[in-house]
């Protein structure tokens, strides 16, 4: 049985902190199995906060610049995360942080260098998993799919809540894969407004109340009436979406209108293609948003299931140290049925440590 000892890294659009997994795969025959050994999130300080959320503004300089400084960030975090709990490490797979992502302008930017993160630690890295599909002309993302079919194939649906929610699911024996809506993206940057990082438990959207005609301009944007491949950025947030929400409805409304925005999307995917006895894994801190869940349930009649805490954290750590073990393997990590590209591909550069 052939195995690799893999620290998947990843940090989402929320800045929520830095996710390091240190995961076990072993494949028999063509089965795949996992383990969440070690997991934890590295909180941003004040400055790399300000850094990363200002950097889409910055000059090319200071990019270049940042892209190197967060590589050698994540390289020291390792190597502390490695120390901490003594691990012998095979590789390191890292999706970085998105700066920028406009596949339809044909590129698309996730920092922290390769090159930086291998120097650190020693360690062979595996990165840049998303130029290559948006090269052949792809969206890039999602990317979590092939991870879900070959190690979470017992569920009907994997809906992850992060940053934008994303779901996949298998149809007339094809992955299907896209990005649903905004989601902690948007909860956090309204919650912050009162003060709170993030709405706990969606205790603020349940003392609001819906904003109907807001809700309805919201369900009206263009992209989702796109089929097929899509996906979204904070570029598309901070343009499309944000511009909707009058600065004169109450914090509290607008969190509100915003849950039920999303559970209504998600609804639209799931009562259109689920049958009886189907489940619904949700992972991502979304999955805590009691106040979501509910509402969820309200509008679908999946069974819904929330895992353990480190499956909910750290799922998509843990799917990209298995794109980086297919990418070593030189097997298919991208699936343009979901990414829309030209072709399948194998993602991901290599940097060789010592």
């Amino acid at each position: 049985m052939k195995s690799y000892r893999v620290i998947g890294i990843m940090s989402g659009t929320s800045l929520d902190g830095l996710d390091l997994a240190f995961c076990i795969f072993s494949k028999k025959l063509d089965n795949w199995n996992y383990q969440i050994l070690k997991a934890e999130t590295v909180s941003y300080s004040s400055d790399w906060e300000k850094r990363l959320k200002e950097l889409p503004k910055a000059n090319a300089v200071e990019f270049a610049q940042t892209n190197t400084d967060y590589g050698t960030f994540i390289g020291q975090k390792v190597n502390s995360f490695i120390k901490k709990h003594n691990l012998q490490v095979d590789l390191i797979s890292s999706h970085g942080h998105t700066i920028f992502h406009q596949p339809t302008l044909g590129f698309t930017s996730q920092i922290g260098a390769g090159a930086s993160i291998a120097a650190e630690t020693g360690l062979d890295v595996v990165c840049d998993f998303r130029s290559l599909d948006v090269a052949l002309n792809g969206q890039g993302a999602p990317l979590v799919p092939i991870g879900d079919r070959l190690l979470f194939s017992e569920y009907d649906y994997r809906l992850n809540l992060g940053g934008f929610a994303n779901i996949s699911y298998e149809e007339d024996g094809k992955t299907l894969a896209f990005d649903i809506a905004p989601a902690n993206i948007a909860f956090n940057y309204f919650a912050q407004k009162l003060g709170f990082p993030f709405d706990n438990k969606g205790k603020l959207a349940a003392n609001g109340k819906t904003i109907p005609e807001l809700l309805q301009k919201l369900n009206a944007l263009p992209y989702y009436q796109i089929n097929g491949s899509k996906s979204l950025g904070r570029e598309w947030l901070e343009t499309e979406f944000l511009p909707l929400i009058d600065s004169f409805y109450t914090i509290n409304d607008i969190l509100s209108t915003l849950v039920q925005h999303l559970t209504y999307q998600i609804s639209i995917v799931l009562n259109r293609t689920s049958k009886k006895n189907q489940k619904l894994l949700i992972t991502g801190g979304g999955a805590y948003n009691s106040f979501l869940i509910d509402q969820l349930k309200e509008k679908t009649n999946v069974e819904i299931v929330i895992p353990s805490n480190a499956l909910i954290q750290f799922k998509e750590a843990l799917i990209f140290a298995f794109l980086g073990v297919l990418r070593i393997e030189n097997q298919i990590n991208t699936l343009k049925k979901v990414t829309g590209a030209n072709s399948d591909s194998i993602g991901g550069a290599i940097y060789k440590g010592k």
